[in-house]
């Protein structure tokens, strides 16, 4: 072996931005790749969000930068990407993160309004960013992208049809992605959280019928966020440079039962 498995993972002199970075998985994510040792840049709408993380973030010891960027406007995006052209030299890594869901409707009820508005952020604007950083990783033939999908990416799930469709569409792009891109040394794939522990649900989830819902998962639990930090760091770094176009579901074995 001529690599230790520390110096795999490591993401040391790279550079990542993460999408959707101000709250959640996103705001996790990014302070898994610092640790890392990579140079990130916090993307989102709320920039007071993101000045918050990156300074909790250089007092651990890390590097971080915020940039303002809505994935729901063209225009918006081109001009992050602008910037960001400045104050890096290159693009390593894209966590391509920012996403929504809407109250749980069955599909014959939902508003046509409700289901544009989350494909234009769940899918339209995955691809409006992840298009610009393939752009410039084409050019300097190396990089990695990864979506974060869903296990509903790779299943069906009532009384959310808008969302589910979103994310199978998002792995589907992924794959095209990973097939054009791929021989220029960038690698595209999808993380498939399963169900999470997370602000959002938590008030859902300690209710009876949410408990009765977390016992008919295989793991009888939620997932913890550190439950995530592996596989992500796997297809960031070296340690995945052969893992291209997959959906790499992180879900307890969720998916090998029904629910």
């Amino acid at each position: 072996m001529t690599e230790r498995i520390s110096e795999l993972f490591s993401l040391q002199g790279k550079t990542a931005l993460i999408s959707g970075a101000s709250s959640g998985l996103g705001a996790y994510f990014a302070e898994v790749l610092a640790d890392a040792g990579a140079e990130v840049i916090l993307a989102a709408r709320r920039v007071e969000k993101l000045e918050a993380l990156a300074s909790r973030i250089a007092e651990k010891g890390g590097r971080a930068r915020a940039l303002a960027l809505d994935v729901t406007d063209g225009s918006s995006v081109e001009a992050a990407f602008t910037v960001l052209d400045g104050m890096v030299e290159r693009l390593d890594i894209l966590v391509n993160n920012a996403g929504i869901s809407t109250t749980p409707q069955r599909f014959v009820d939902q508003e046509e309004s409700v289901w544009s508005d989350l494909l234009n952020v769940n899918l339209q604007g995955a691809w409006r960013v992840a298009r610009q950083a393939a752009l410039r990783m084409r050019a300097q033939k190396s990089g990695c992208i990864i979506n974060t999908g869903s296990i509903y990416s790779l299943c069906t799930g009532i009384m959310k049809t808008d969302y589910n469709v979103s994310k199978v569409a998002l792995a589907q792009l992924t794959r095209n992605m990973a097939l054009e891109l791929g021989r220029y040394g960038v690698r595209v794939n999808t993380l498939c959280p399963g169900y999470f522990a997370s602000d959002i649900n938590a008030a859902e989830f300690a209710t009876e019928r949410g408990q009765e819902y977390i016992r008919r998962l295989v793991p009888q639990r939620l997932g913890e966020y550190r439950e995530l930090a592996g596989p992500l760091l796997l297809l960031a770094s070296d340690a995945g440079s052969f893992v291209n176009g997959i959906e790499l579901p992180v879900d307890g074995g969720s998916l090998l039962s029904p629910i």
